[in-house]
């Protein structure tokens, strides 16, 4: 495989299942790149991946713990050594004169979530850059020092930087000349135009399809290091969103970070976006896959309860390609961790009917902390309101069954019924009756119930007080 790591293209011959971090560690000898968790908590493994899309260059800040490197093929690595000049970069600078560097072992991935940020940034804002790293962990400087290190930085970046389109060669030439990048960045497309994107392996090993690898990894790494991984996250019949007919589907490869970011998606659901920034990091979401959340099968999966909420479909089609089926997804799931998917199937799609303009759409998760973390209960609605009447009713909660739940009882009682406090108790009432939650480390089953109940209540009020 063809893999540029910084200025420098390599021709790499590993298990296209090694993980990218370890290459980078052990066989390149970049040792910059740090090991922290190995399971996309910390950010301390954070490099960029560059990729030509539409005639220009791309970059994603990923945690290259969770990324077989087999998908570096035909794309830019870089790492916290590829950014080096001779003199601290302004970036560098302000972490240092902010005092947000200590032990130094965290700050190879903050300043590379950090120039991701620069590059694809939209606005010079405050918020949306702390985001930037909010898959970082810091446990020595405190995070009060990044934070002004972040405000520092965007007190000092070329004028007009964000007005120029992301990852154009105007921001990249802006960025060179200020210092934040190397000059050889601005060499980068024309290389990766040469290399080209290479086709995914016709063979694939089908017991071990990865696409963005953030749960796979975390749970067979080991047993993937060594393998020929059957590779989908770049297949372009899996990566796309598009409407038709009153039908929005997503390609099962299409990231999370992509949702968050469609204009399509805003378009037909436009309170999405806000709900996916609960989604883990940007480090995950740029990874992370629809099916991927679907395939995990986790009773608590957000995308999961999200999609239920939007009583959505999900596509198969045989390795062969010979036959292909479509079903709800409330049907899908059997049992804990088991499902309606054949081992000879892939998941390609996830489909639903566009809202009507009516509809509102709802999204709430509880747990120990607001971001990056796993929910202890979360629930979804949607509801079609007209003159105070519900006409159509989709309500779904995680963590209080073996399966992430589509209320089906919960839903039928809401249709024809006016929102008031009356409808409210009912719908809380009869919501209780469907689950059946589990005391673990996430809470009690009594605690669980009490909450699901709030989150219902909470949603309702919000549609009875908007």
């Amino acid at each position: 495989m063809q893999v540029m790591i910084n200025q420098q293209v390599l021709e790499l011959q590993l298990p296209t299942g090694r993980v990218l971090l370890d290459v980078l560690r052990d066989t390149l000898d970049l040792k910059g790149t740090k090991e922290g968790c190995r399971e996309g908590d910390c950010g301390a493994c954070t490099v960029l991946i560059g990729r030509m899309e539409n005639d220009r260059i791309v970059y994603d800040a990923v945690d290259s713990c969770l990324m077989p490197v087999g998908d570096c093929t035909g794309k830019q690595v870089v790492t916290i050594e590829g950014l080096n000049t001779a003199d601290p970069s302004p970036l560098q600078r302000a972490l240092i004169e902010a005092g947000a560097v200590q032990c130094g072992f965290c700050t190879p991935g903050l300043v590379m979530s950090m120039t991701a940020y620069l590059i694809n940034a939209t606005s010079a804002d405050v918020g949306e850059a702390v985001m930037s790293v909010a898959g970082n962990i810091c446990r020595c400087t405190g995070y009060s020092g990044i934070r002004r290190a972040i405000e520092r930085v965007l007190d000092i970046v070329p004028p007009g930087l964000f007005s120029s389109d992301p990852s154009t060669p105007q921001r990249i030439t802006a960025l060179i000349a200020s210092g934040f990048l190397p000059e050889y960045f601005a060499t980068v497309a024309a290389e990766l135009k040469k290399m080209g994107l290479s086709p995914q392996m016709q063979t694939m090993d089908t017991q071990a399809l990865v696409a963005g690898g953030t749960d796979i990894y975390v749970q067979r790494g080991e047993d993937l290091q060594n393998r020929h991984v059957g590779l989908l996250a770049d297949r372009p019949d899996l990566k796309r969103i598009q409407v038709h007919e009153g039908i929005c589907s997503i390609g099962a490869a299409v990231t999370v970070e992509t949702l968050r970011r469609s204009g399509i998606l805003h378009e037909v659901l436009p309170q999405l976006a806000a709900s996916l920034e609960l989604v883990s990091s940007t480090q995950i979401r740029n990874r992370a896959t629809v099916a991927g959340n679907i395939i995990n099968a986790s009773p608590i999966g957000d995308l999961t309860i999200m999609l239920l909420a939007l009583d959505a479909h999900i596509h198969l089609r045989s390795f062969d390609e010979k036959q292909q089926r479509s079903l709800p997804l409330r049907h899908f799931f059997t049992g804990y961790k088991t499902m309606q998917r054949h081992d000879e199937e892939l998941v390609t799609a996830l489909s639903f009917a566009i809202p009507p303009a009516s509809a509102r759409f709802s999204f709430e998760k509880v747990s120990k902390r607001t971001y990056l973390d796993i929910a202890s209960v979360n629930s979804a609605m949607l509801l079609d309101i007209q003159g105070g009447m519900v006409i159509t009713a989709h309500v779904s909660a995680g963590g209080v069954a073996p399966i992430p739940l589509y209320l089906s009882k919960t839903s039928l009682l809401l249709r024809n019924c006016k929102i008031n406090e009356e409808t409210v108790a009912r719908t809380v009432a009869c919501a209780l009756t469907e689950i059946s939650p589990i005391s673990d480390v996430r809470g009690s089953a009594r605690y669980k119930k009490l909450l699901l109940g709030q989150l219902i209540r909470a949603q309702l009020h919000r549609f009875l007080y908007p």
